[in-house]
């Protein structure tokens, strides 16, 4: 295991080596290129940025982003940078949207990359008002009893998943590609819904499912520790037994590692050091059961100064790299 972060094509990858971090995720798409753009020559750019301080570019993030398909509701356009229209029913631009993925993992295999993240969330990253946490920080919060009960069904219809998985891994396979799906975040409770739409894979038996169903050494997880414990009644016992679960089987290709306080439904995000789970106890299980790659910062609190996020980051990254020590001299 060894320290990583998730990175865009303005992070100095000068800094980032001064603060040890060893490889990165890019999330091209946010920040460059429309995914149809995508090109070989693009993905050794990245690979000459961050490499050049010995930084390794080891994972990028599809175009399939964690905040609704469409900005707005079907009325507003599309964010041409994303394949949102995977999410959502048959049509003409979703069979394009799925042979445009298809190309990214061959481009990303061809170009060295080990692994790409996504993201399957057709309303995206649920929050309610934020908090105040420590010494006045803004910390993220959600309270499902707090979203908007007034509103309808969603109105852009779900797409079968089956269609995506049948049509993708067979890809990553033959590029040899981990494809990591992060949670959707959060997740409220199998059989429970919000607007009409569940998200079982923002819970962890979801995620048993899917890799159970679509059985193959590609097809795994981006761990959000913090998305995983949110799924939780008890994080603080629960979590190391799901840790487990995923790291056993090989299913882990990267680790957020962040923290929070509460529980299903009724939690605030916090510094790594102040929440529910035993972060030191965490690193100790991802030891025990082979995992071997990147673990990254995430989700850090609002910071009060200049350079809120990067100040945030810095911590986060500082926090990590004495947790591997101290694991590493147990």
């Amino acid at each position: 295991m060894y320290l990583g972060t998730k990175a865009n094509v303005n992070s100095d990858p000068q800094v980032l080596a001064q603060l040890g971090v060893a490889g990165v995720g890019h999330g091209l798409a946010a920040v460059e290129k429309p995914f149809a753009e995508w090109s070989p020559a693009v993905i050794e750019q990245l690979h000459e940025h961050y490499g050049k301080y010995g930084v390794r570019l080891e994972m990028l993030w599809l175009p399939l982003r964690g905040r609704p398909a469409f900005i707005g509701n079907l009325d507003k356009p599309a964010n041409d940078n994303y394949a949102g229209a995977i999410w959502l029913g048959p049509s003409d631009e979703r069979e394009r949207a799925l042979d445009g993925i298809c190309d990214c993992i061959r481009m990303a295999g061809q170009g060295g990359i080990r692994s790409m993240n996504y993201n399957i969330s057709v309303q995206g990253h649920m929050r309610t008002e934020p908090t105040t946490g420590r010494g006045g920080a803004t910390v993220a919060t959600f309270q499902y009893e707090k979203l908007d009960q007034s509103k309808g069904d969603y109105e852009g219809g779900v797409a079968d998943d089956d269609a995506l998985w049948e049509r993708v891994v067979p890809v990553a396979e033959e590029y040899r590609v981990q494809l990591a799906c992060h949670p959707q975040d959060p997740g409220i409770g199998l059989g429970k819904t919000y607007r009409g739409v569940g998200r079982p894979l923002g819970m962890a038996e979801g995620f048993k499912k899917l890799i159970d169903l679509y059985d193959s050494p590609y097809n795994g997880l981006n761990f959000c520790q913090g998305c995983m414990g949110e799924a939780l009644e008890n994080p603080a016992e629960d979590i190391f037994d799901v840790i487990r679960y995923f790291g056993e089987r090989k299913k882990i290709f990267n680790v957020h590692f962040r923290n929070i306080k509460g529980r299903l439904n009724d939690f605030v995000e916090v510094f790594p050091d102040e929440g529910d789970i035993d972060m030191i106890e965490a690193l100790r299980v991802y030891r025990d059961v082979g995992y071997e790659y990147m673990i990254m910062p995430d989700h850090v609190p609002g910071l009060s100064g200049r350079a809120p996020r990067e100040v945030g980051f810095a911590y986060g990254y500082g926090y990590i790299h004495a947790a591997l020590q101290a694991i590493q001299a147990a």
